[in-house]
This record gives structure tokens, C-alpha cells and sequence, in this order.
């Protein structure tokens, strides 16, 4: 089938929400801990205004339907998909990894990363005449309003029992 090129169904058919699953082996302490750290954390930054994210209240900690092993899911509408999956891929730890920040859409591939350049600290600027991505000269959000979109965010989700309440330190 070929991809798909009529504006209107690309815009019509775009992925609107995530769900985004954490695996820990369920009878390992030290993953379980970590599992549920993250989550924590994914929680206090929701409620500052880092993103919307939601993690569902219940962790299983046993394989359950698909998932083969302890897991819980974290919902992401698509406004926040960006700002939640370079957190995730930066602060997952040891929890899921293929090789550093690595994701798959699909099954995986097998690479050679010794044909890798070193890793570096400097981030390469690519296209910075369009003055986007690390090259954006935008105004951010204010850490401020950050704070009042994620209070607002808390004070809906009181109502949805299976969300995850964040930590109240």
C-alpha cells in the first residue's frame, strides 16, 4: 500500500493520544523501584507543567493481557507527545532501552553501532536558518504559566479515578 498523500486524510487520520507502556521484570526490586520512581517523577512534573501526561493508578505487577511483564501505562494527548517522549528516552534509566534514546515504530532492527561516531555533549545545529528546533528563537513558557497549566491539569483529573494523583511533596 502506498503512503498515504491527500492532505486532508493525513490531517484527519494523525494520531491524537499516546499511550506509552514502562516495563519492569516484575520480580526484580531494583526495577520495580525504578519503574515506580519514574512514574513519580512523571507526576510531579505534570502537575509543575512540564506536560500532560497521565499515569494510569494501577501498576501490574504481573504480566497482564499483551504485556509480558510488570508495566503500567502512561496516556499522552499528541500536544504533549513531544515534551513526554524526550523525557522518557532521557530518564528512563536501565528500565527499556535498545541503545541509549533509541524507539521503534515497528520490530526492532539489529544495528552496528560501532559505525557510531563518538557521543559528544555539543548538540550539532542542523538547519538553523529556519530558526526551529534547537535553533528556535520562540519565546519559551514561562516556568510560571508552566506551573498554572499544571495545577489546572491536577484539579480536572481529581474527578478520574484511574488517574495516578501526583505526590504532594
Amino acid at each position: 500500500m502506498a503512503p498515504q498523500t491527500d492532505l486532508k486524510e493525513v490531517v484527519d487520520s494523525e494520531i491524537k493520544e499516546w499511550h506509552f507502556h514502562i516495563y519492569f521484570h516484575q520480580r526484580n526490586a531494583a526495577e520495580h523501584h525504578a519503574a515506580l520512581e519514574l512514574r513519580d517523577a512523571v507526576l510531579r512534573l505534570r502537575r509543575d507543567g512540564a506536560f500532560v501526561a497521565v499515569p494510569l493508578f494501577r501498576v501490574n505487577t504481573d504480566p497482564i493481557g499483551p504485556h509480558p511483564c510488570g508495566s503500567y501505562e502512561i496516556w499522552c494527548p499528541t500536544e504533549s507527545f513531544a515534551s513526554l517522549y524526550s523525557y522518557l528516552c532521557v530518564n528512563r534509566g536501565d528500565l527499556r532501552d535498545h541503545e541509549l534514546r533509541a524507539a521503534w515504530i515497528g520490530p526492532s532492527f539489529p544495528l552496528d553501532l560501532t559505525l557510531l561516531p563518538r557521543l559528544s555533549n555539543e548538540v550539532p545545529l542542523q538547519y538553523p536558518s529556519l530558526q526551529l528546533g534547537y535553533s528556535s528563537t520562540n519565546p519559551k513558557i514561562s516556568l510560571e504559566d508552566r506551573k498554572k497549566v499544571g495545577a489546572h491539569v491536577e484539579h480536572v483529573l481529581r474527578s478520574e479515578k484511574e488517574a495516578a494523583r501526583a505526590p504532594t511533596d
